[in-house]
């Protein structure tokens, strides 16, 4: 369901066979020209040409994607009830992930594999803040196996393949490579999401919750079209994140992320002139929200100046190492909570204050969805 221009709400509720009141779907657009393509779940795939590496990757894992189909999601335009579609894959015996936007405002999610097969599900959990879902299946093909996540970060310059449903077009894959590692991606409302993968293979609506694999077929992330950039720029939540979520939503049904309650900015050259520091590292405490977690432990920044027609925070606390890893910039911020650390856990921070180095220790919350 993943026309991936539209909106997201937060999941509601989920009950029954079905998903009630779930987070934000895309319906098909309605009275519009749409690409069609044949089932693929027909061809021939005994009698074909000998292809590459590619479509050996393309042949070990395809059986394992699926095309998720989400019913009862409301056109954003016309408010008309309608469908909507993404992708998935198979994580273990009886559950597939996909992302938290794709069966976000159905009523009820089926699954289609790519032999034809299809599976209705039940949400198991979603997460806001990474955009992870969890649906369990009624039926898996006895060629369908559980994709592994990888567990080591991915490399620039590396090959990826994307394997999805591109509107609606079943079994597609795309090909390039990674272009990028530890960004933190804008989600549209008040937060990022963290650790994310940037790649140049083509991710079109449709292809979210599908895995971009690497050359062995292990998950390196997991598609997320919603937040496409631009022309060759695609992301992907990092494995290594989805490997810390997606075992609570099977297990709890849901996640919880850190949280320190701080507004935050990278310590670039501006911001290391006027706060008279030596290196343009670390990162600057803005703001710090009230009864939040570093509410009277941080110290925000006291004014702002411009320079260059942009306010620069001056005299806030900057953070340069957390638990004794370096924090150059917000992504590393971004990617150590949300990789290293969970809620209740007390860290240690080695900062600067008013012209002085100084520690202080800072026990972490847990981050509120929005209603």
């Amino acid at each position: 369901m993943d026309t991936d221009r539209c909106s997201r709400r937060r999941v509601l509720a989920a009950a029954g066979a079905g998903l009630l009141g779930a987070v934000a779907g895309c319906s098909e657009p309605s009275g519009t020209a749409s690409i069609e393509g044949g089932s693929t779940h027909d061809i021939d795939r005994d009698n074909v040409a000998d292809g590459s590496t590619y479509t050996d990757v393309y042949e070990s894992i395809i059986d394992s994607v699926t095309q998720v189909r989400v019913f009862g999601v409301e056109d954003p335009i016309t408010q008309a009830e309608g469908r909507g579609q993404g992708s998935g894959f198979l994580y273990d015996e009886n559950h597939v992930i996909t992302n938290e936007h794709v069966v976000a405002g159905g009523e009820a999610a089926d699954l289609q594999y790519i032999n034809g097969d299809w599976t209705g599900t039940r949400l198991v959990g979603t997460d806001y803040f990474s955009d992870l879902a969890v649906l369990e299946v009624d039926h898996v093909p006895d060629v369908a196996t559980p994709l592994s996540l990888a567990d080591a970060r991915p490399a620039v310059g590396q090959q990826v393949l994307a394997i999805g449903n591109p509107y609606g077009l079943e079994g597609s894959m795309s090909q390039g490579i990674v272009s990028g590692v530890e960004r933190t991606l804008d989600s549209g409302r008040e937060f990022s999401f963290p650790d994310v993968v940037q790649t140049d293979a083509a991710l079109n609506p449709g292809n979210s919750g599908g895995p971009l694999v690497d050359l062995d077929g292990n998950v390196v992330g997991v598609v997320n079209a919603g937040v496409n950039g631009a022309d060759n720029i695609g992301f992907a939540i990092s494995a290594q994140l989805a490997d810390r979520v997606v075992p609570a939503l099977i297990d709890d049904g849901e996640y919880d992320h850190s949280y320190m309650g701080i507004g935050l900015r990278s310590v670039d050259r501006l911001v290391a002139e006027e706060n008279r520091l030596e290196e343009a590292t670390g990162i600057i405490v803005s703001r710090v929200v009230d009864g939040g977690p570093a509410d009277g432990v941080l110290e925000e920044a006291d004014r702002t100046v411009r320079r260059r027609g942009e306010p620069i925070p001056v005299g806030g606390d900057v953070i340069f190492e957390m638990d004794g890893q370096p924090i150059p910039d917000r992504h590393a911020l971004s990617r150590f909570l949300a990789l290293e650390t969970s809620p209740g856990q007390t860290i240690e921070l080695r900062l600067w204050r008013n012209g002085a180095e100084t520690r202080e220790s800072l026990t972490l919350g847990t981050r509120t969805p929005p209603e």
